[in-house]
């Protein structure tokens, strides 16, 4: 693939990376009232999951691919800023990253595809001490799985990505700094999340994490679409 259309892609992708996270929140927002759904009890999700089965489904099939997509980005966006020759430190780390995120996402959304829909199925069907237990299962669950894919996979490790891909385009004198800029600080906003992990809830702040990366991912989109980013694209 040339430089010229490895650019190309690239914007694409970044674009429709940002646009794929429109489908889940339209989805899961009207079947099950995501994200803000995440904090409720066994009592008010498991009967929602067997009742929308469907569109819970969809929707979080189509975020999965939203998470892995998150590391296809960030791999070629990294072959762009290395001008295609070897990545250095920072873009090691980036793509590292950016592994660790997107199997962390997985794994946080696969519950709601797997395990939460049997769950859901043996809780509205059972006796009043079964849904007692269900409820302990759900809670230990969703909690283990939402650290490891919202706090970890969605915050800091997507954050770290982030960061070290924008400090490599820093250092390339040949890279729009503000650009760069607004990577690191995007990068930081969305370690914002890892609050979470001391019980700090978020609540609508998150809605504005979420929009401060997608600014940057179609930013970035865009910026590759319209102008080279480096001089060996030029040169090319």
């Amino acid at each position: 693939m040339d430089n010229k259309t490895l650019r190309q892609w690239t914007g694409i992708l970044l674009i429709l990376e940002g646009l794929l996270m429109i489908p889940p929140l339209v989805i899961l927002g009207a079947a099950i009232n995501w994200p803000a759904s995440l904090s409720e009890p066994a009592s008010v999700n498991l009967p929602l999951l067997v009742e929308k089965a469907s569109a819970v489904q969809t929707g979080y099939f189509i975020y999965l691919l939203y998470s892995i997509l998150f590391f296809v980005v960030m791999l070629l966006t990294a072959k762009i800023v290395s001008e295609n020759r070897e990545f250095n430190g920072w873009l090691k780390a980036a793509i590292g990253f950016a592994v660790v995120s997107t199997l962390a996402r997985s794994i946080g959304i696969v519950r709601w595809l797997s395990v939460m829909p049997v769950l859901a199925k043996t809780y509205v069907s059972g006796s009043a001490e079964t849904q007692a237990s269900i409820s302990i299962m759900y809670d230990a669950i969703n909690a283990y799985g939402g650290t490891i894919g919202e706090a970890l996979g969605v915050g800091i490790f997507a954050g770290l990505s982030l960061i070290s891909l924008s400090v490599a385009m820093f250092e390339n004198k040949s890279n729009p700094k503000w650009l760069a800029v607004l990577g690191i600080s995007a990068g930081f906003v969305v370690m914002l999340q890892s609050v979470e992990l001391f019980g700090i809830d978020l609540g609508a702040l998150i809605s504005v994490i979420v929009a401060v990366l997608h600014i940057w991912l179609f930013t970035m989109g865009i910026r590759l679409l319209a102008k080279p980013l480096s001089i060996y694209s030029v040169a090319k």
